[in-house]
């Protein structure tokens, strides 16, 4: 086991935010960034270039999709496929890191649809991270509408994006970043 990376063992990690992506994204298959709202007003953002790695994007609506999508990856790659789950988080009107619960109950449902998938090598953060989504699947929906961000969102006028979070996406695909803009 590498001490700085202790959690490279498993085959699906979790960790949060720009430094959780610079931890676990070198030694990873793909990386999936959870994001289920988009951040409010204008904040700083960190410009992150992706291409060094494959990175998905997954939110409530498409965390089967996503799941579907890595358990066919591994049946082509034909051994384990390793996942880095990353909530992404947001900022505080300072400019630092703030914990979006949001962001956390879309890596669980994440990391609990590849459990339900048989992908279940979780890292201790990552099987936390979905028992937290699993303890609150039925009130998931009131949660992410009641967060900071959510609230937010609607004070900006913006209350159509809070509300269709968790709606099934039309076309539940699988977008493939280039770049991300992390909360700073």
């Amino acid at each position: 086991m590498n001490k700085d990376a202790p959690q490279q063992k498993y085959q699906v990690r979790f960790d949060v935010g720009l430094a959780g992506f610079q931890a676990l994204a070198a030694e990873a298959d793909v990386v999936i960034l959870a994001d289920a709202l988009p951040s409010p007003g204008s904040e700083i953002v960190l410009p992150t270039a992706l291409h060094e790695h494959q990175v998905i994007a997954a939110n409530l609506a498409n965390r089967e999709s996503v799941a579907d999508w890595v358990l066919a990856r591994q049946a082509e790659k034909g051994d384990r496929f390793s996942v880095a789950v990353i909530a992404v988080g947001e900022q505080r009107q300072g400019g630092t890191p703030r914990f979006a619960v949001e962001d956390f109950l879309a890596a669980g449902a994440v990391i609990d649809a590849l459990a339900a998938r048989g992908i279940d090598h979780c890292s201790p953060e990552a099987a936390a991270t979905a028992a937290g989504f699993a303890g609150l699947a039925r009130a998931v929906r009131h949660l992410v509408t009641a967060s900071e961000t959510a609230q937010a969102l609607v004070a900006e006028g913006r209350s159509a994006e809070v509300q269709a979070t968790d709606a099934p996406a039309r076309s539940p695909g699988i977008s493939r970043l280039r770049e991300f803009a992390f909360p700073g």
